[in-house]
């Protein structure tokens, strides 16, 4: 293996004041990506550990690295291009100077019986919890999930071909009983599938702190030609916003910003919290962790499909485990709007509920 040397930058003068070493590469991915959501993707992170890192590095400098705007997407400041600059020239001279250095490690880490860590490939609707969860489970001696989001019949869409090992998806419980299961029963089959409860969470209108314009459902947007944020097509929530549009007779045409689209809750809550929309929809907890106003529409439960042959297989047995545990407990417990209290157990496809509306 190859080590070479990388730089790390603090504050003049303050040598307890170090910058966190992923700012350069997300400030690098961020100038490459057409939005955070996708710098954030390609660096491997959460989009609300990205969110937090950028808060605290500008708090830092006291000014703004990254600027978001309305139908621009996320793009460097003058400060956090002249920092990213920095860093690329200071690289280059660095490699000049200091050779790499090439070394023996040993093989992957193992656990105290020598057996590899357990893995499992989960394509899923984005989910506050679900990424912490993969954030606390250790790489190796354990479990480590190799987690993708994307959109809940993208997710199923990947179970079902055999790419992925778990999918993520979510359906209404309470709120909005007229959306019809049928799209995400397309992908799953009841002898060959299983679902393991995750989570209840509320979904609803995300909006300013104080609610200034005094909204209650989607029809105030629209006559009031307030800036939404979208979700993305083929998402569970971007299901919910259309079925719950319809039911209003609300078109997308009286919607401003029905095509501006964001691809987590996280994204949504940060847009309006930037001031790039009046108004999002998204989950209770991403407007908690901005401090937005949240006016419940929907009560949801999200599942991880997994294969009937798979159920006892050691790596869902660890997942199974975690999730009845104190730890998990813990994570949902410091997420408004979120209840866990059947987390872990697993149910037939028909836990889902059935196929039409009753």
């Amino acid at each position: 293996m190859r080590l070479v040397p990388v730089l790390a930058w603090r504050v003049d003068g303050d040598p307890t004041a170090a910058i966190d070493g992923r700012l350069l590469p997300l400030l690098d991915a961020i100038a490459d990506a057409p939005t955070l959501t996708a710098a954030v993707a390609r660096c491997g992170m959460s989009y609300r550990a990205a969110w937090g890192l950028l808060r605290d590095c500008e708090r830092m400098f006291g000014l703004p690295l990254v600027r978001l705007e309305r139908g621009r997407g996320a793009t460097l400041t003058p400060a956090g291009s002249h920092l990213r600059a920095a860093d690329a020239d200071a690289t280059r001279r660095l490699a000049r100077l200091l050779p790499s250095l090439d070394i023996e490690v040993g093989r992957a880490p193992r656990d105290a019986k020598g057996a590899a860590p357990l893995r499992l490939r989960i394509a899923a609707s984005h989910d506050i919890a679900l990424a912490a969860l993969a954030e606390a489970l250790p790489d190796h001696g354990g479990l480590a999930l190799d987690l993708s989001f994307m959109g809940s019949l993208l997710a199923l869409e990947e179970f079902n071909a055999g790419r992925a090992q778990v999918a993520g998806f979510h359906v209404p419980i309470a709120g909005c009983a007229s959306l019809t299961h049928a799209p995400f029963r397309k992908w799953l089959r009841a002898r060959r599938d299983r679902l393991v409860r995750f989570v209840d969470r509320d979904q609803g209108l995300i909006l300013p702190r104080g609610n200034p314009a005094q909204v209650k459902h989607f029809r105030d947007i629209a006559a009031k030609g307030l800036r939404f944020v979208n979700r993305q097509r083929g998402s569970g929530t971007r299901l919910l916003i259309d079925q719950i549009m319809h039911d209003g007779g609300i078109t997308a045409a009286a919607i401003n910003g029905y095509r501006t689209e964001e691809f987590t809750h996280a994204a949504v809550a940060a847009t309006v919290a930037s001031g790039g929309a009046d108004a999002g929809f998204g989950l209770r907890a991403a407007a908690a962790e901005y401090r937005l106003a949240f006016v419940p529409l929907v009560r949801e439960r999200y599942f991880l499909a997994i294969r009937a042959n798979m159920a006892q297989s050691p790596a869902v047995r660890c997942l199974v485990d975690a999730l009845q545990g104190p730890a998990f407990g813990r994570i949902t417990r410091g997420l408004e709007g979120y209840q866990a209290t059947a987390a872990g157990s697993i149910a037939p496809l028909a836990a889902i509920g059935p196929t039409r509306p009753a």
